[in-house]
């Protein structure tokens, strides 16, 4: 994964902080946890205590009425999900065996009957620890060590359990191109290799992280060391109490506290003129799709105690089809567990569950290979060489092949992409696209696939993922982009997700037509698009926006609620009632719980700093920025806690932080960017200048640091040098407005009508609803028309 930040819901990306592979180590394999070996005893509770969590009855409870489920779940890999440590359980090869990684080095071996590990620590020595826990069995296998503050932290070097025939039996390294020594973000002591955060979750039933801000301690907990039946179907002791007591039919979802959504009840029936199902089924919040979501999606969590039938979004926010995460058409690029690509489908759209083609209990397909998509799709269509374009047998392509191009994670790890899509070559041609047909043939050009396809299926292709253009026009900071990331947004046949990415990606893109949309967006059915729309409201007045804003506070949905109480932090204005009042309380005390819940990381930490400063809570904004500055080394929270000291008249401790920053990570732009502008204020306008251009030569692509410096530039008399590296930040950001003006006044000032006529129309088209802007172009067009009747 190539991120600055684990959680989507970080509000202010760190300028100049070095993307970096920042692995989701408990969602991305099999794992084994580890204790120091001077430690011993057991890490987590209740599991090895003999107790359990209330509410909760372990899966060996489900097995007498439930035997057939029972028996599927316990040869799946969720009921190995975690293990006790033993010679059954440990796959690796601990007989005294060594592996290397630049100047790392890690030794496997048996002492006092255990499993141990040696190799470096935080502090670089190298030392032992004890397994005492397995996660996972197949196709690799990692390891975790306990620290004394109750922190599991995961290992870089994990066991490839597949066949030796196929590769496997031998130890590498997560990161085999690079070195990650201590005190690198990476490195396996670090909150980026947390399993409390990172991990548990989806990896044992019933966890509770227990996390002890003041101490910055954990005592995270477990119902069930696995992930057994309580995970999906929510504590059972209230089910076997009904089953005990006669099975009541009266009894509200048999004695469970909810279930599932149900969706009406499909009809998959083939139309043979299609050779695919007619019809469709809608789809429930908190459905099955929900339930598995909870694990098999990229998302942040926020909150404690999900149950079947509950919304994703009241505990966790789903991702957003980000660029680190997804390629410009929706195809997964990073690990992203199914879940948001599956919501792109159409078979999502027709009400297609995950359990019509996997068996919930045992994790395996209905049936084997492409015959999983023979339920629905008649094979004699889609097996046809008039469909596929090749010829039938062995070693053709499939429906898998073609319409579920797989990826490879953690070195080994194959996954497939779960939304369905047609092979389009014609994508990779224009925007760069990955395509199923190029993974095969790898040796030729996607022109050449894209004309084998015409030639197959004509010049139209019909996809349910229809937004590429807008995604890539976006990516790419097009002028264009506004208008087809509205056209993607407005469009009912695109899938709701994108559409919340559309709406996302146009909040820096506003205009009357952006903000109407998003208000109609504020209606939408689904909660993401809700919550995205919310986030594209700052540029209404204070009043309009808590007109606009308010009535989302009583949303059904947590994540909407929350993402209402930051639009409107700055409170209630004068005049509203006590209700809405209290209503605005509450959603802002959900807010702010959620943040604390995740006061582990120092990116939560700087987000309700941010959220306390609008609401004019300095000291406590404060006190939250120092506290991520304990939890990281990151440069942000430091620029933005500098800002604050700036702000407040603490100009001394502004400069000091700032200097840290800088020696942190002399990588980093935005420290050295708010720094010169502090030697700016200071009037030290030579070491001011300096550091601008450290930040822009640091991070060019970063349009507010060009135009800063470029203005610096231009009041010490070097417009042409102004100039010039404004033309460089346009060529990254084409649709930076500040950089656009500053050019066209530029032109306009030594009456050059040619080359003020491209800019004066591009700013036109960011800015349709700026008179200036307008009268302007109107200006040009007239002195370019009469310099070319000269």
């Amino acid at each position: 994964m190539r991120r600055a930040d684990i959680l989507p819901w970080m509000h202010k990306a760190a300028g100049g902080e070095r993307l970096r592979a920042l692995a989701l180590s408990a969602l991305c394999g099999a794992f084994v946890l580890v204790g120091g070996v001077v430690q011993g005893g057991s890490l987590l509770r209740p599991a090895g205590s003999g107790a359990l969590a209330p509410g909760y009855v372990g899966s060996s409870a489900c097995a007498g009425c439930h035997g057939a489920q029972s028996a599927a779940w316990s040869s799946s890999q969720h009921a190995r999900a975690m293990q006790a440590a033993s010679d059954a359980s440990v796959l690796g090869d601990f007989n005294d065996l060594e592996a290397t990684h630049f100047d790392s080095r890690a030794t496997f071996a048996r002492k006092s009957g255990g499993f141990v590990i040696e190799t470096e620590g935080r502090d670089g020595a190298r030392a032992p620890f004890r397994v005492d826990y397995t996660f996972g069995v197949a196709p690799l296998q990692q390891y975790l060590t306990r620290l004394a503050d109750g922190r599991l932290q995961a290992l870089p070097y994990a066991w490839d359990a597949r066949a030796r025939a196929d590769g496997g039996q031998r130890w590498f390294h997560v990161y085999p191109a690079e070195p990650v020594p201590p005190g690198d973000a990476l490195h396996w002591t670090g909150a980026q290799q947390n399993w409390n955060f990172m991990c548990a979750d989806c990896h044992s039933t019933g966890v509770r992280k227990n996390y002890d801000a003041a101490a910055d301690t954990f005592a995270t907990s477990v119902a069930e060391l696995s992930v057994g039946c309580e995970s999906c179907h929510g504590p059972g002791a209230s089910h076997v109490l009904w089953a005990q007591q006669g099975a009541a039919t009266s009894v509200p979802h048999k004695g469970f506290a909810s279930v599932a959504a149900k969706r009406k009840a499909p009809d998959w029936t083939i139309d043979p003129a299609t050779g695919s199902p007619a019809a469709g089924v809608g789809r429930p919040i908190g459905d099955e799709v929900e339930t598995c979501g909870v694990c098999h999606a990229r998302r942040a969590q926020f909150a404690e105690g999900w149950r079947p039938g509950r919304p994703l979004a009241d505990f966790y926010r789903p991702s957003l089809l980000t660029p680190d995460l997804f390629e410009v058409d929706g195809q997964m690029k990073d690990e992203v567990f199914n879940y948001a690509s599956f919501q792109q489908s159409r078979m999502h759209a027709k009400g297609v569950a995950c359990g019509d083609c996997h068996d919930p209990h045992g994790g395996k397909l209905r049936a084997e290979g492409a015959g999983v998509c023979r339920q629905c799709h008649l094979a004699e269509k889609f097996a046809a060489t008039a469909h596929t374009g090749h010829p039938q047998g062995e070693g053709q392509p499939d429906c898998i092949g073609c319409h579920m191009p797989a990826r490879v994670y953690m070195g080994i790890d194959k996954r497939h992409d779960h939304s369905f899509r047609a092979p389009r070559p014609d994508l990779s041609a224009r925007l760069g696209a990955p395509n199923a047909c190029n993974d095969c043939h790898r040796d030729r050009p996607p022109e050449w696939a894209a004309d084998a396809v015409v030639r197959w299926h004509g010049g139209t292709r019909k996809s349910q993922q229809t937004y590429a253009a807008a995604f890539h026009a976006a990516r790419a900071d097009q002028p264009q982009a506004r208008a087809l990331l509205m056209q993607a947004a407005r469009d009912p046949a695109t899938p709701a997700l994108a559409r919340a990415t559309a709406l996302t990606m146009l909040h820096g893109r506003l205009s009357v037509q952006v903000t109407a949309l998003m208000i109609a967006g504020l209606a939408d059915p689904d909660p993401m698009v809700r919550a995205a729309a919310l986030g594209g409201l700052a540029g209404l007045p204070p009043a309009e926006r808590w007109r606009r804003a308010s009535p989302l506070l009583n949303d059904p949905v947590r994540l909407v609620r929350m993402e209402a109480a930051n639009a409107l932090a700055q409170g209630p204005p004068d005049g509203t009632s006590v209700v809405e009042r209290q209503a605005f309380l509450a959603a802002a005390a959900e807010y702010v719980d959620a943040e604390r819940f995740n006061a582990d990381r120092a990116e939560s930490r700087a987000n309700l700093a941010r959220f306390f400063l609008r609401q004019g809570r300095a000291a406590e904004a404060e006190a939250e920025y120092l506290a991520a500055l304990r939890l990281s080394s990151s440069v942000a929270p430091r620029v933005d806690l500098a800002d604050l000291y700036r702000a407040t008249g603490r100009d001394a401790q502004a400069q000091k932080l700032l200097r840290e920053a800088v020696a942190l990570d002399p990588r980093a732009a935005a420290p050295r960017h708010a720094l010169g502008l502090w030697f700016i204020r200071a009037k030290q306008y030579h070491e001011g200048l300096a550091a601008l251009r450290q930040a822009f030569e640091l991070e060019p692509g970063q349009a507010r640091y060009a135009y800063v410096y470029a203005v610096a530039l231009e009041s010490m008399d070097r417009a042409g040098q102004a100039r010039s590296v404004l033309e460089q930040a346009l060529q990254a950001s084409p649709s930076d407005t500040q950089a656009l003006s500053w050019l066209l006044q530029d032109a306009l000032r030594a009456r050059d009508p040619a080359r003020a006529l491209p800019l004066a129309e591009r700013l036109r088209t960011l800015l349709p609803d700026d008179h200036a802007a307008a009268a302007t172009l109107a200006q040009v067009r007239a002195a370019a028309e009469a310099a070319a009747r000269k």
